[in-house]
C-alpha cells in the first residue's frame, strides 16, 4: 500500500490548514499529513501558500473567504476541475469538498472518496444521491447520515494532539468557542454564564452578523461576558486549555463539533446540548455532560471538577486522535483498491 498515490482535495475558502476559522480545511489538512506522517505519498490541493508535508496544488492563489473581492465561485471551480484532471495521475482521491466534484466523478477511473463533513441543506442531497452507487461516502459521525445515502464508513475526524496541550489545573471561565450563529448557541451560552454567575470569553468568527448585533453584542460588557474574536491555532489551545467548561448548546443535529473534540484533547470537560453528534463525541460523567437546557446547563456546572482532565485528554486521543482517523482511511483506502 506503501506505493500508492493519494490526492486529497481541501476546500479553498480558508488556508489550509485555516489561520483562524476553517474547520473543512483543518480536517482535510490533518488527513493529509497522518498519510504523510506514515510515509504516504500524498499531494494536497489546496490555496496557494497552503503548508503541507507532501506536494502541494495551486490554481487559487488567494482564498476567497480572506478576500471578499475574489469571486468565490470562479476560485472553486478553478480549484475543482484542476483536481479532477489530475485524477489520472493517482491511485485514489480524497475529496473533502462537498458535492461538487461529484459532478466529474463518472468522467474519471480513478475512484473518490468523499468525506461528508454536514449537510448545509437538504436541497443539495439530489447530488449526492444521484451518485450514490459509484461513489464512496464517509460520514463523520453516526447520526449525521441521510437514510437515503449509502455510506461505506463513519470516520471521526482526528485531531493531532501535539497542537492541543493537557491543562490538568481547573480554570476559573467558560469559554464558547465556534461560529458566531443561532444554530451553535452563542446567545444561550451566555445566559448559562450570567445564571451560574461564571466568566465567559466568547471566541469565534462572526457568521451571522445580524445575530451579533441584536442577541451577542448588547450583552458583552468585556468583564463577565468577553469576546476575544477569531483566534488562531496557539490562541485556541490556550483558551481550550485553561477553560473550566467549554459551552456548546447547539439548537441543530450537529454532524461532528470539532472545539468539542479539541477541548477534550486539552483535558477540558465539555457541556453540551444533547443534540446531533454530542452523544458520540461527550461521556456523561467522564468528558462532560449531555443538557437539554439551560437550565440544566447552569445546574451540572458544579459537578465538572468531579472529572479528571487528564483522563478525558486519554479518552480524547483513543476517540478522536489523528493516528486513528488516519488508519481508518487508510484500511478504507486498501479495500476499496483491492
Amino acid at each position: 500500500m506503501k506505493n500508492i498515490k493519494i490526492a486529497i482535495l481541501s476546500p479553498a475558502c480558508w488556508r489550509t490548514p485555516p489561520r483562524k476559522y476553517g474547520p473543512w480545511e483543518q480536517v482535510a489538512s490533518n488527513i493529509a499529513e497522518g498519510l504523510v506522517a506514515r510515509g504516504y505519498d500524498v499531494t494536497l490541493f489546496a490555496t496557494a501558500y497552503s503548508i503541507t508535508g507532501g506536494r502541494l496544488e495551486a490554481v487559487c492563489d488567494r482564498p476567497y473567504g480572506e478576500h471578499p473581492e475574489i469571486d468565490a465561485k470562479v476560485c472553486e471551480c478553478l480549484h475543482i476541475s484542476h483536481f479532477m484532471e489530475m485524477a489520472e495521475n493517482f491511485d485514489i482521491l480524497h475529496n473533502n469538498y462537498d458535492f461538487l466534484p461529484l459532478t466529474y466523478s463518472r468522467l474519471i477511473k480513478t475512484p473518490m472518496v468523499t468525506t461528508i463533513h454536514g449537510f448545509s441543506s437538504p436541497k443539495i442531497l439530489p447530488v449526492f444521491k444521484k451518485y450514490n452507487d459509484t461513489s464512496y461516502y464517509v460520514s463523520i459521525s453516526n447520526s449525521d447520515r441521510s437514510p437515503e445515502l449509502n455510506y461505506v464508513a463513519t470516520v471521526y475526524n482526528g485531531i493531532n494532539p501535539e497542537e492541543f496541550h493537557l491543562q490538568e489545573k481547573t480554570g476559573n471561565y467558560l469559554l464558547f468557542f465556534g461560529r458566531i450563529h443561532p444554530e451553535k448557541g452563542t446567545f444561550e451560552a451566555i445566559q448559562i454564564a450570567k445564571k451560574s454567575g461564571r466568566k465567559l470569553i466568547i471566541s469565534g468568527l462572526i457568521q451571522d452578523e445580524a445575530y451579533f448585533q441584536k442577541k451577542v453584542k448588547p450583552l458583552i460588557d468585556d468583564k463577565q461576558i468577553i469576546y476575544v474574536g477569531n483566534s488562531g491555532p496557539q490562541r485556541r489551545d490556550e483558551l481550550l486549555g485553561n477553560a473550566y467548561a467549554l459551552l456548546h448548546p447547539v439548537s441543530f443535529e450537529e454532524p461532528f463539533g470539532l472545539s468539542v473534540a479539541e477541548a477534550m484533547m486539552c483535558g477540558t470537560p465539555v457541556v453540551a446540548f444533547n443534540r446531533g453528534s454530542m452523544p458520540e463525541l461527550v461521556l456523561p460523567g467522564k468528558t462532560g455532560f449531555l443538557v437539554n437546557t439551560v437550565k440544566e446547563a447552569v445546574n451540572v456546572l458544579p459537578q465538572i471538577e468531579n472529572i479528571r482532565r487528564k483522563g478525558c485528554r486519554t479518552i480524547a486521543l483513543e476517540k478522536f486522535g489523528i493516528d486513528k482517523m488516519t488508519s481508518s482511511y487508510l484500511k478504507l483506502y486498501q479495500k476499496i483498491l483491492s
